[in-house]
């Protein structure tokens, strides 16, 4: 996702670069009296200006979604990890408690045959 959004900022730089270089070159070529080329460079000026004014709301606005997005994901992974965790902690519970009742069980087995031994006489 970063290398996406390097390309685009590649991609405006070159833009508003090669917008202003096209407009150095019209003027310098262009056979036109001064007046007219101070017009065209204010107008060409404002016009780049609220191209990139533009550009970058459409920006923010693209890179406030992103986020929301990641915020979303993130919670939704935090969710799904928290169920998981939970269904681990039961079956280790139940694991836990199997043990201890086969503990116990093997416990009072063993003190039965223990008990019905009778102790010999020597």
């Amino acid at each position: 996702m970063a290398e996406r959004d390097s390309d685009f900022g590649a991609f405006i730089t070159g833009f508003v670069v090669g917008g202003l270089v096209g407009a150095a070159v019209a003027l310098l070529l262009a056979p036109q009296s001064g007046e007219e080329t101070r017009t065209m460079i204010r107008d060409k000026g404002i016009e780049l200006k609220d191209q990139v004014e533009q550009t970058a709301t459409e920006t923010r606005v693209k890179a406030e979604q992103m986020a929301q997005d990641a915020r979303e994901k993130a919670r939704d992974l935090q969710q799904r990890g928290q169920v998981i965790l939970e269904e681990q902690r039961s079956r280790i519970e139940q694991a836990v408690e199997t043990g201890k009742r086969a503990t116990r069980r093997k416990k009072t087995e063993t003190e039965e045959i223990a008990g019905d031994e009778e102790p010999t006489e020597a």
